[in-house]
């Protein structure tokens, strides 16, 4: 006999070979699923096992898709980081997270789903891998502590060994730099931002995100500040 009376409505089969027992639970399409066992004790703990499945489900489906939370988390960044930093992130955060997972809900992504991911991103450098994979497991350590989703998919993640190891650049010689130069000097909008990376040695990002408030031509030696 079962020790306690389940409190879902059930069925006794009668076969030929032996009675089983039965009910049906719903799920969050709301099909109806049957659960069998031979037993009503083991009836019991199939229902009860169902049931957490279910909601379960239901609790994974109503976390923020991977685009929705990833936009969140960048912009809760904002507060804390460099502009250039955060042009950074963005394009990373887009081009290799969301571009991937951005329609997944966050709480159905597991280790795999970041893992197939990363498949592509392992053909950029060793630090574009690198930096992706930082960027996963801050934005899924932050839904963790936020308690949008119970575990953090990308903990297993490591970035050692991944990634095109990066060739040492030559700088561009002097008769180089005048050709560049002559080049694109009526190109508009081009001509300074080109200037800005080989005088100053501002990488891209860093003289996208410059603002007047960073360049000061006043001063007895004009500068610029990043």
């Amino acid at each position: 006999m079962a020790k306690k009376k389940p409190d879902f409505k059930y069925y006794v089969v009668e076969r030929t070979y032996g009675t089983s027992f039965m009910a049906y639970i719903k799920d969050n399409d709301r099909k109806r699923r049957a659960v069998t066992a031979k037993t009503l004790d083991e009836l019991i703990t199939r229902y009860r096992k169902a049931e957490a499945e279910i909601a379960a489900d239901k609790f994974r489906k109503s976390t923020p898709t991977v685009e929705e939370y990833c936009e969140k988390w960048l912009l809760m960044q904002s507060a804390h980081i460099r502009a250039t930093t955060l042009i950074d992130y963005t394009s990373k955060v887009r081009r290799h997270i969301i571009k991937s997972l951005g329609d997944m809900h966050m709480g159905e992504v597991t280790t795999d789903d970041l893992r197939m991911a990363l498949v592509p991103v392992s053909q950029k450098s060793a630090s574009v891998f690198k930096s992706v994979n930082i960027l996963m497991n801050s934005i899924f350590s932050s839904a963790v502590e936020s308690k949008v989703i119970e575990k953090n998919p990308a903990r297993f993640l490591s970035y050692r060994g991944g990634g095109v190891p990066q060739r040492d650049r030559e700088s561009l010689t002097d008769e180089q730099v005048k050709k560049l130069l002559d080049a694109i000097r009526e190109v508009p909008n081009t001509y300074v931002f080109v200037m800005l990376g080989l005088y100053a040695g501002l990488r891209r990002v860093e003289i996208l995100a410059l603002q007047w408030d960073s360049v000061f031509l006043e001063s007895e030696t004009p500068y610029i500040t990043v």
